[in-house]
């Protein structure tokens, strides 16, 4: 069990906003009800059953403007456990919703009760019959299952801007759909079977040719009601012709009328009502697919047009010429999305009315993506631009990281134009569909309508397929802007169904906000027919209430969340959840989300309240002691907020002043630390694994968790006291080993030379020499310092290591080769906050090269590959995400290998130099899924190219990980 947190009122936030209306009531301070806390413990087992304060407030949010705090959290991990939960919810009149990845925008995965997380135990897909079918299960993200099917060329259908988040549970859950599925390819389309657990405890996989006798026997009561609301249906010939065209728009409210229509069967009506069901007839434990050809050919062009009616005009045209994908952003959308990393700032300066189109042509080879691009060049010579083009040629591109950044700015567009609400102010993400000829005159209206009600919206959307989404600010705080947010829901939700005949949710489900209106668009004979089928599933209404169906006319006002002020670093965040599939310890501890929320309940309560108490006290470790520091979040987060960043502000601020200084004076001199860390590793090693392993729990007991790294079994031998004799005269690049490789050596049992040895034969064998400068002992690139807050030793290494470095490049003459990819991206970014002016000057003439770049572009091409391993595995480092090199290591790998493996589930290790010794159950959990492909068969060669990853990796899959480069010397080698 984690230690107290020792230093609460270090972790505090600044100046309390509280109490606000919506904190998190006193009397929930010591968490779940002892009583419910007690019988879920009984039922499933403790490590099951979340029930402290701090878990309560870290699942209460979600990427929805409401807050929901459940009274238990329950992960399951099997379809046993979810009947027994469901079991003692219906004995006890509880109320039970499931949870995937949270990414829901209007609240479908939050609950006042039971909330059950399916996300962490429920990740797998297997592929089926050569890519055309796919059996996946509900935790799994769209982008992990996509990127499992792409090796077969086949993918889902369904492609929402939250790919990389969102859970297959979720999008069939959702019906979501995304930028090409519209209502072909959506998920009641493509979903060829699922198995459901009905709130009952049946079972039925309705794939199964038995499973309506099977359903039949389980659940007699259910057919003959499924079988009855058909036959009224089929009877009213108006109610089908208004169902069918309903359908003919994208549209998400209510459930899925049509499944009574589409098939004969109960099973088979029960898979199409699960298809957009959010949580409330049953739960889905796993889909089959049948999947769609992946078209490789693309091409994509981003089209500036004067006005909005302007480019709305051009959209049938583009539709027409074979676009699959037909994206529309107004100024506002394009000026916000400048937030996002790699947008050109000068599309804040856009003229207000200008919009885009973000057009993209799929083909499954050449010849039929170059007949796309000659009938969108006739498009192109009817419109009006704002940038007239001369050619397709130049408006239509196929680079993929040009068209990788349009897609950037785009999916970003809830978490960019929210992150530039007004502080303290939530936000509301709503999405309509209109007849796609209708659209200029829909977004008009709605804008109209938002200016009326005092909002300045972004508008952006599916433009082919009518579908809009937009968003609005305001603060759930003040009485005076609920109301005014009311009446523009109102006059919204009258608008889009009796001015257009829309859908008033095209793709994100009716959700808590658009319940209270399913009437106002399907009437009252449909809307009875939904009440009469979530009765027939759930007569007790366990599952999810208020989610779809919502007689209260102000429901959706209720649960609003506030939005406190905490830091500057944080409070864009809109709570949207994409940072948390990346997140090391997502399944351990807390992820950057959480972390955010967690501090934002601090702030809605009153200092030294026991709410806030019990949340400081479980802070250290959930939150700051278990961030590996890697700021991968900052790269998946569309606004750029680097949680790892406050992480570290938090570690500094618990560090007293002597702390401080003993940490600089480290720094000063690290000579003699490297040194002791070497000759503690050669000794430590000749002594065996229990006395340094006895020694240090000792001393770690004593000293803290988290200053004395523990002993692990995979810590390798010490390297070398001596580096290998170089000569300045002739090399190309100066070679720096980070201290990590001055401090470990090779894998116990490795053959062959040090790394060291390794990178400067590599490179004398490629006719490009390289020196190793006589005075790197006692350097390092100052992440030991930074990572753990230690901000006076960051800035006398930061600066020592700068000066160091200009005078060895000869001012920056000579490239600095660094043979540890975080070192890299160390040296090249991370020491500029702790530079001093004149250091900043210099750093900025420095070229500091990953060595795996420096191999893969200098030293390969002139390399003859002689012996190659039959296979190899290989784990790309987060670093390397950073330096946005990772593509190089599967290069060279494949040097050296036949066959090489990027594991689907490969990701930060976790280890964050010595983090993974501080807590190795940090590392085990974050590499868990990678670990469990890794050992799912044999490889000749298990590569990376840093060290602690490496040792990370050993320890995690028990495989002897090294360098990339030491296995390109031993292909390379006469």
């Amino acid at each position: 069990m984690p230690l107290p947190e020792p230093k609460p009122d270090a972790l505090r936030p600044g100046t309390h906003h509280g109490p606000s209306p919506d904190r998190v009531p006193d009397l929930m301070a010591h968490g779940s009800p002892g009583r419910l806390r007690d019988e879920l413990t009984a039922l499933l087992g403790a490590r099951k059953v979340l029930w402290q304060v701090s878990d309560l407030v870290r699942y209460a949010s979600d990427a929805s403007p409401y807050r929901f705090v459940p009274q238990v959290v329950v992960v399951p991990e099997d379809v046993d456990d979810v009947s027994a939960v469901l079991s003692y919810a219906h004995g006890r009149g509880r109320e039970v919703v499931f949870r995937a990845a949270g990414t829901s925008l209007n609240g479908q995965a939050q609950g006042e009760d039971i909330l059950v997380d399916v996300r962490r135990h429920w990740a797998g897909i297997e592929v089926l019959d050569g890519g055309a079918r796919a059996r996946v299960r509900p935790g799994t993200t769209l982008a992990r299952a996509n990127a499992a099917l792409a090796r077969y060329g086949r993918v889902l259908g369904p492609d929402p801007a939250s790919a990389i988040a969102c859970t297959v549970g979720g999008v069939v859950a959702n019906n979501a759909s995304g930028m090409t599925a519209g209502t072909a390819r959506n998920s009641y389309r493509t979903v060829a079977s699922l198995t459901v657990v009905l709130p009952s405890g049946t079972v039925v996989d309705t794939g199964d040719p038995a499973a309506d006798d099977v359903l039949e026997r389980a659940e007699p009561g259910l057919c003959a009601e499924l079988l009855a609301i058909k036959a009224e249906i089929e009877a009213d010939a108006e109610l089908t012709a208004r169902i069918r065209a309903k359908y003919a728009l994208k549209n998400t409210n209510g459930y899925r009328l049509d499944a009574f229509l589409d098939v004969a069967t109960p099973a088979g009506i029960l898979r199409g009502l699960m298809v957009g069901s959010q949580g409330t007839l049953g739960f889905i434990s796993e889909v089959v697919f049948d999947t769609l050809p992946l078209d490789r050919e693309v091409a994509a062009a981003l089209l500036f047009f004067p006005s909005l009616p302007a480019a709305a005009a051009a959209v049938p045209r583009f539709t027409e010429a074979g676009a699959v994908a037909v994206e529309l952003m107004d100024g506002n959308t394009l000026r916000a999305s400048v937030r996002v990393d790699g947008v050109p700032a000068d599309w804040g300066r856009l003229p207000g009315p200008t919009t885009a189109l973000l057009v993209e042509f799929r083909a499954p080879h050449a010849a039929a993506l170059e007949s796309c691009e000659r009938a969108a060049a006739r498009v192109l010579d009817d419109v009006e631009l704002v940038a007239p083009v001369e050619s397709v040629t130049n408006a239509f591109t196929r680079d993929a990281r040009t068209i990788g950044g349009y897609w950037k700015a785009r999916k970003a567009f809830v978490a960019a134009a929210g992150g530039g609400r007004p502080s303290g102010t939530t936000l509301i993400t709503e999405d309509f569909a209109v007849p796609p000829a209708r659209l200029a005159e829909a977004c008009e209206a709605l804008l109209a309508l938002q200016a009326e009600h005092g909002f300045d919206a972004a508008v952006a959307g599916h433009a082919a397929h009518g579908n809009l989404h937009f968003l609005l600010a305001f603060d759930p705080s003040d009485p005076d802007d609920v109301d005014r947010y009311a009446a523009f829901m109102d006059e919204f939700c009258k608008l889009t169904v009796e001015r257009f005949d829309g859908s008033l949710k095209a793709e994100h489900a009716t959700g808590r906000n658009i319940a209270p209106f399913l009437e106002l668009e399907w009437g009252p004979r449909a809307t009875e027919l939904m009440w009469r089928t979530k009765r027939a599933f759930d007569p007790d209404g366990v599952l999810a209430p208020r989610v779809v169906l919502d007689r209260d006319p102000r429901g959706h006002l209720r649960g609003l969340k506030t939005v406190p002020r905490v830091e500057p670093i944080t409070d864009a965040c809109i709570e949207c959840g994409f940072c948390e599939p990346s997140c090391p310890s997502r399944d351990l501890t807390t992820t950057p989300r959480q972390r955010i929320v967690l501090r934002r309940e601090m702030m809605r309560q009153v200092p030294g309240a026991p709410v806030e108490t019990g949340l400081l006290a479980a802070y250290g470790y959930a939150a700051v002691d278990t961030c590996a520091g890697d700021s991968v979040c900052g790269l998946d987060c569309p606004v750029g907020i680097d949680t790892g960043a406050l992480m570290k502000r938090l570690r500094h601020a618990r560090h007293s002043a002597r702390e401080e200084r003993t940490a600089a004076l480290a720094a000063r001199r690290f000579a003699a630390v490297e040194a002791s860390a070497r000759l503690a590793v050669a000794t430590g090693r000749r002594l065996g694994d229990r006395l340094p392993g006895a020694v240090t729990r000792l001393v770690r007991a004593v000293a803290g968790p988290e200053l004395v790294p523990g002993w692990l079994p995979e810590i390798p031998g010490a390297a070398a006291a001596r580096l290998p004799v170089t000569e300045r005269a002739r090399a190309v690049a100066v070679y720096y080993p980070a201290c990590v490789n001055r401090v470990f050596g090779e894998p116990e049992g490795f053959d062959g030379p040090s790394l060291p040895e390794a990178v400067v034969a590599l490179s004398a064998r490629a006719g490009k020499p390289v020196w190793i400068p006589a005075d790197v002992t006692g350097t390092c690139c100052a992440t030991i310092w930074h990572s753990k807050g230690y901000d006076e030793g960051a800035r006398v290494m930061a600066n020592r290591i700068v000066e160091a470095a200009w005078g060895w490049t000869a001012g920056g003459r000579l490239p600095l080769v660094v043979d540890a990819s975080s070192c890299a991206l160390g040296l090249g970014r991370e020491v500029v906050p702790y530079l001093d002016a004149r250091n900043r000057e210099l750093h900025a003439e420095l070229t500091v090269l990953d060595s795996v770049v420096w191999a893969a572009d200098d030293l390969l091409p002139h390399l003859t590959v002689r012996r190659k391993a039959a296979s190899a595995v290989v784990h790309p480092t987060c670093a390397m995400r950073h330096l946005g090199d990772q593509d190089r290591l599967p290069v060279i790998a494949e040097a050296c290998a036949e066959e090489v493996v990027v594991p689907d589930d490969a990701g930060c290790c976790a280890f964050a130099g010595d983090r993974g010794m501080l807590h190795p159950e940090l590392t085990e959990s974050a590499t868990a899924r990678e670990a469990a492909e890794v050992t799912a068969r044999t490889f000749d060669a298990y590569l990376s190219a840093n060290r602690m990853c490496e040792l990370g990796m050993h320890h995690a899959t028990g495989r002897p990980y090294h360098s990339v480069l030491l296995e390109l010397e031993r292909a390379t080698r006469l």
